[in-house]
């Protein structure tokens, strides 16, 4: 597949970064000579960048975009974003996407209006961040936490502390065929296990469980988490865009105190936010003292989300000092990732990896309804749909010869969640949740498309 990233910035560094893992026709387009020269001296990716403006006639030509089955415009520049994906769509690119700071934007009602424009598609990462935090909140015990099909199966991950129930035991035993849950990943230190039946969790492990939403309890139940109390009160710091997305999407049941260094942003956040829920205290979120004077002691999460990693991260610490039992932070440099999550920070949040998680699903063959990367494990999880006639369906799943690095966590059946075991045969209809490590995610493509190849017709037109 051809597919042009217009932007060498950080989201557009980590998707051809990403993208050039499955062999397909990278360019990059950026008129900085230097963010090129670092995209391709970071490590052995088979890209060509193009040093001109992306809104440049002439170097979209020359990156070829009149053969691009996608154009991806991800500056920092919104407006730059959709100028640019209108010019690749008139000059022949089959699918544009565009990356916007305008909430206004991905409304509903202005889907159509967009695609004839020429763009097919719009990512808000601040949105998808304040929605990401805001399941969290959901569910405090959790480090991760996605519903499919409006909970028809749900997907956890949880740290595994010295009060859960399941450490040491082979998980064949802990999960037998008539088992309401499955195991489809474990992050173990720097690595990322799909396991098999003569795997064990360990201390400090997190895992990553597939069940339905009435089994949720009984996770709970295993891995010690019952004390946790539900979020009502959180804190946040810092009043950028997350957070008022936040603000925005919040249920009803949980108040909110944005603490904001900046006094003009600071009355900037009381003319957006007219909430009796949602107070904004001018001070500085990394001082403890302030943090204390305006009742974290009370708060049950604490969310910072500053533009500076260090800033975030040193923030949840003191925060956990404090007492606060769910911690959220903001971390945009990936080479932190790892070192936070060592640091038992709680949910991190990284706006690269779910902009590309939206993105990613675009280049699948096979009919993909949702994409997500999991921030802390090396781990890809798809939501793949059964074609009529597809290899998935002809025999049953312990016969399908998967890919090393692969799982399947469950299946929805008419709107029916439902774990998988070696015996269970999909259905053309069935939606099918694919766990994958190291980029095999793409390698699924076959086992679900149509017999006679591939349908990126479905997509792309």
């Amino acid at each position: 597949m051809k597919i042009i990233i217009a932007g060498a910035g950080a989201v557009g560094t980590h998707l051809a970064q990403l993208l050039s893992k499955d062999d397909h026709d990278i360019v990059v387009i950026d008129e900085s000579q230097d963010k090129t020269d670092m995209l391709t001296e970071s490590g052995n990716y088979d890209l060509m960048t193009i040093n001109l403006p992306p809104t440049s006639i002439a170097a979209l030509k020359e990156a070829g975009v009149q053969h691009a089955q996608l154009f991806i415009a991800v500056t920092p520049d919104e407006s730059r974003n959709l100028n640019c994906c209108m010019l690749a769509h008139t000059l022949g690119a089959k699918k544009t996407v565009a990356r916007v700071d305008n909430a206004e934007y991905v409304q509903q009602q202005y889907i159509d209006m967009f695609r004839n424009m020429g763009i097919d598609s719009l990512i808000y990462p601040e949105m998808l961040a304040s929605q990401e935090i805001i399941e969290g909140l959901h569910h405090s015990w959790v480090r991760q936490y996605w519903e499919i099909h409006d909970g028809a199966l749900i997907m956890m991950g949880i740290k595994l502390r010295d009060t859960a129930k399941i450490l040491d035991i082979p998980l064949r035993e802990l999960c037998p065929p008539d088992a309401p849950y499955h195991i489809v990943t474990i992050k173990r230190d720097d690595s990322t296990i799909i396991p098999g039946g003569n795997d064990m969790l360990r201390l400090g492990d997190i895992a990553y469980f597939v069940t339905t939403r009435k089994h949720a309890t009984l996770i709970r139940q295993l891995v010690g988490k019952e004390e946790y109390p539900d979020v009502k009160n959180v804190m946040v710091m810092g009043g950028g865009r997350i957070s008022v997305q936040m603000a925005h999407n919040k249920p009803d049941w949980i108040s909110m105190r944005i603490v904001e260094q900046s006094e003009e942003r600071c009355l900037q956040l009381n003319d957006l936010l007219e909430n009796d829920d949602i107070v904004v205290i001018h001070g500085d979120g990394r001082d403890t003292g302030t943090l204390v004077d305006e009742g974290i002691r009370k708060c049950q999460a604490f969310a910072a989300l500053t533009p500076e990693t260090e800033t975030n991260i040193l923030a949840c610490l003191a925060a956990k000092r404090l007492g606060v039992r769910k911690t959220v932070a903001l971390v945009e440099n990936m080479d932190y990732v790892n070192m936070a999550e060592k640091l038992d920070i709680g949910t991190i949040i990284n706006k690269k990896v779910i902009a590309a998680s939206h993105i990613y699903q675009m280049m699948l063959d096979a009919d993909v309804t949702t994409m997500k990367s999991l921030t802390i494990a090396n781990a890809d999880v798809a939501e793949f749909v059964a074609l009529e006639g597809s290899l998935i369906t002809q025999h049953p799943i312990r016969e399908q010869h998967l890919p090393k690095g692969v799982a399947l966590g469950g299946l929805i059946r008419d709107r029916i969640g439902m774990p998988i075991n070696g015996s269970t045969i999909v259905q053309p209809g069935d939606s099918v949740v694919v766990f994958a490590i190291d980029g095999q995610v793409k390698k699924m493509d076959r086992f679900f498309r149509k017999p006679e190849g591939s349908i990126i017709s479905k997509i792309f037109n």
